[in-house]
């Protein structure tokens, strides 16, 4: 039995039970725990609250999955989007201990997708939203393998078919795995050309930038159709202390814009040298969206600058999604043959495939392909913010306790003593997780 001591009125003193609809918060896949937490008096050492799986229905504590990803738990992925959202839009309009001036900060919002791999079917509409053509060709090219080059299927949205290579032999897999696998890094490598194109265009030295002005930044992955991921990212530019620094005159959103177009053009990270590959260079593809982000408003017209709640919104939908929202459904794959009965399209085994057999070569081990296979190579997190951003969801989730349990202590059925010191003993042990179960005939 372990100890750990915590103020009264904790969210930790009293673990959450099942509600009526069977599942705790409606979550569709919750945690199963065994065993007791007993809060102790210090000044007595008299037991004021106990909480026992045998006491509750069905003898087991339920705890919410707190999974991220909507295709696996919608109730637990909606509590992460929310928290999402109040993160960048505290570091794009304030609050949540960001000052309000923030908003008057140059800052913009920028799409970085990957490079093409090979051509893949995709939907087309007009400017008035009617479906084109995929790939039109009036000559009926064939590739070198014999397959057509061309597709004049006009795709609906859920058409399988989208993001499936014209010819499979044609798309270069190694290559897209290993981008994949270096998109972090080309990532990592992008803030630092963005901060370096800030200070020479300023006509400063990049030693003095600190001293005069931060980039800050957010970003979410999402999937594409293909199996590769682009990044929505939020990029400020603050005073050297952060947002409670106003940025430099020189700063402002048209330079910053230059700094961000100049630093995707040039941002490039080497893979390691392979005798069977040689030595690739991951860069972004040629598209690039970035537009100014106002005060406030909301999002007008395809083209022009976005508002700031708009963008909270827009990312945080965003981090919720996975590889299932692509309509690439995969755990962890612990060989080759697990690929067989995924149920994935053709396109997704072979990339999830060759990151496999690339894991196997000892130039590429220490990218652990093998491990992200289920991920297509991807091995970032979905969401990522710098240290001066904004909040962080760990002061978001520990104040959304604290109120829970200021809530508790004020009904008249928590006889706890406040404003005391308390000791919290837990004994607690996984057993497994829960399938939606019915208690008192009601289902969630």
């Amino acid at each position: 039995m372990t100890g750990q001591h915590l103020r009264s009125g904790s969210a930790a003193l009293a673990p959450a039970a099942p509600t009526r609809s069977g599942l705790v918060g409606r979550c569709t896949r919750p945690v199963v725990l065994v065993g007791r937490t007993d809060t102790i008096d210090p000044a007595t050492g008299a037991v004021v609250a106990t909480v026992d799986s045998d006491l509750l229905p069905g003898g087991r504590l339920l705890v919410p999955c707190g999974d991220r990803r909507a295709a696996v738990c919608p109730s637990c992925a909606k509590v992460y989007q929310a928290d999402t959202y109040q993160l960048v839009r505290a570091g794009l309009a304030g609050g949540k201990t960001v000052p309000a001036t923030v908003a008057a900060h140059p800052a913009v919002f920028a799409t970085l997708t990957p490079p093409s791999f090979g051509t893949v079917h995709a939907r087309r509409t007009d400017p008035g939203g009617q479906p084109r053509a995929c790939r039109p060709r009036r000559t009926g090219p064939v590739c070198e393998h014999g397959a057509a080059d061309y597709c004049w299927t006009a795709h609906r949205p859920d058409d399988p078919a989208v993001g499936q290579p014209l010819c499979p032999g044609c798309w270069d897999y190694p290559g897209a795995a290993l981008w994949q696998a270096h998109a972090g890094r080309l990532w990592a490598a992008t803030v630092l050309a963005v901060r370096r194109r800030l200070a020479r265009l300023a006509g400063i030295a990049i030693r003095r930038l600190p001293a005069l002005a931060r980039v800050s930044f957010v970003r979410v992955a999402e999937f594409q159709r293909r199996g590769l991921i682009h990044l929505h990212t939020v990029i400020r530019v603050d005073g050297p202390s952060g947002p409670d620094d106003p940025p430099p005159a020189w700063a402002g959103i048209e330079l910053l814009t230059q700094a961000v177009q100049a630093a995707h053009a040039t941002a490039v990270v080497a893979t390691p040298y392979s005798r069977a590959y040689g030595e690739l260079e991951a860069r972004w593809g040629p598209q690039l969206d970035v537009q100014p982000i106002p005060a406030d408003g909301a999002l007008p017209a395809a083209g022009g600058p976005v508002g700031r709640r708009a963008v909270a919104a827009y990312l945080a939908k965003y981090a919720t999604k996975s590889t299932h929202d692509a309509g690439i459904s995969l755990g962890r794959i612990r060989r080759p043959a697990d690929l067989d009965a995924a149920g994935i399209s053709p396109h997704a085994r072979q990339l999830a495939l060759t990151c496999w057999r690339l894991g196997a070569l000892p130039e590429y081990r220490h990218l652990r392909l093998r491990a992200w296979a289920h991920a297509l190579g991807w091995r970032g997190h979905s969401s990522t913010r710098s240290r001066r951003y904004s909040t962080t969801l760990t002061a978001l989730r520990q104040a959304r306790a604290e109120h829970q349990a200021s809530e508790r202590a004020a009904s008249p059925e928590d006889s706890r003593p406040q404003g005391v010191d308390l000791v919290l003993e837990r004994d607690w042990r996984y057993v497994g997780r829960a399938f939606p179960v019915r208690i008192g005939g009601m289902s969630p």
